[in-house]
């Protein structure tokens, strides 16, 4: 069985490692500002994916402009390693801005509300 890590243990892994991510009530979470309905269904949908693969599932909160993902692993009755690969992967994916990571390869979604859908943290 994998061991949970302690509350401030959490909370120093996110503070460095997944800044975008908090921890509230047991679970560590992140809400992802979305552009609407439609956007917020492709997050649902990626991050099912990557659970699904990974064999760990989150639990969703999903509203027209955003979606709040939380994680724990139950079996540890707390946080633990496959929690934050897990949020890495979903941060890496969902997050990702082809634009300023592409040189130049991909455009990036343009900067026009008919196509935007992923608000991205600044």
């Amino acid at each position: 069985m994998t061991e949970a890590y302690t509350e401030a243990e959490v909370n120093s892994r996110l503070k460095a490692e997944l800044p975008h991510w908090y921890y509230e009530n047991g679970w560590i979470r992140r809400k992802i500002k979305t552009s609407g309905w439609k956007a917020s269904l492709m997050v649902v949908t990626t991050v099912g994916h990557l659970a699904e693969k990974a064999w760990h599932h989150p639990d969703l909160t999903v509203s027209y402009a955003f979606v709040i993902v939380k994680l724990v692993t139950h079996s540890a009755k707390g946080i633990t390693d496959k929690d934050f690969l897990l949020a890495k992967k979903i941060e890496e994916v969902v997050m990702w801005d082809a634009e300023a990571t592409s040189q130049g390869v991909f455009e990036g979604t343009p900067d026009d509300p008919r196509f935007k859908y992923i608000k991205q943290d600044k």
